[in-house]
């Protein structure tokens, strides 16, 4: 199925909007093909405040409503303790909160930005997801993230080229309680490093109090040379920070 085809067969979708490429580019394909599309964008422990002013910044460049909904997820024990199937609870409750906002509006098609390339084995929450109902359309309609990227980037989105970027509670090691203080040390940590130009990267927490510092091939050599001035950003709230010497993929 191409994508026009999936618009014209449902002119009138609700989208799980996260603000990504994948997300955004699905919610452009929308608006370009003329239907009657709204994002929701669902603000949790566990999204940064950059993702929800880059969610609003798209919505208002595509001229489509958006609605945010201030959702707590730390108050269900099957999320907060942190299994290892944590993501498939928080994405459970996490949808259907968005079927509740969505029935509201009276949309009963729900879709999401998940792609052809996403590996249904890697994402556990892609159970909740046929769960639940939600569509996929990049997916079933087999666009990947590389086309993607392209035709975001011929649509003048400025997500095209963005690095992708999980939620904060991956950064918490498995079987580690899951609290708004570990949250807020490592959204802190990484909004240092992206005030510092560092763009593909990921701060993970090693108990006790250890940041360990994950970045791209391409910046590795910088985190590196600018190790003393990482150290003073974030030695105040980790006692120890280490620079991961084996590469993240590029």
């Amino acid at each position: 199925m191409r994508l026009q085809e999936f618009f014209k067969q449902n002119p009138r979708i609700a989208v799980a909007f996260s603000g990504g490429v994948d997300s955004s580019y699905l919610l452009y394909a929308a608006k370009a093909a003329g239907n009657d599309v709204h994002a929701y964008f669902i603000k949790s422990e566990f999204q940064p405040q950059f993702e929800l002013d880059e969610a609003k910044r798209m919505a208002k460049h595509l001229g489509v409503s958006l609605t945010i909904d201030v959702f707590s997820v730390l108050n269900e024990p099957s999320v907060a303790d942190n299994p290892p199937d944590r993501c498939y609870y928080c994405k459970t409750k996490l949808l259907k909160r968005l079927w509740e906002l969505a029935q509201v509006d009276g949309y009963t098609v729900l879709c999401d930005g998940t792609n052809a390339d996403d590996d249904e084995n890697d994402r556990p929450g892609m159970h909740a997801l046929r769960e639940q109902g939600v569509v996929s359309p990049l997916r079933s309609c087999e666009l990947g993230k590389t086309e993607i990227r392209m035709l975001s980037e011929k649509a003048g989105l400025f997500t095209h080229d963005k690095p992708a970027y999980a939620c904060l509670a991956t950064r918490i090691p498995v079987d580690t309680i899951i609290t708004p203080e570990l949250l807020k040390m490592v959204e802190h940590a990484e909004m240092v490093l992206f005030d510092m130009g560092f763009s593909d990267f990921r701060v993970r927490m090693i108990p006790p109090g250890t940041a360990k510092i994950q970045v791209s091939g391409k910046q590795w050599d910088e985190a590196a040379a600018r190790r003393a001035e990482i150290l003073k950003a974030l030695t105040p709230d980790f006692d120890n920070v280490v620079l991961d010497l084996a590469l993240r993929k590029e």
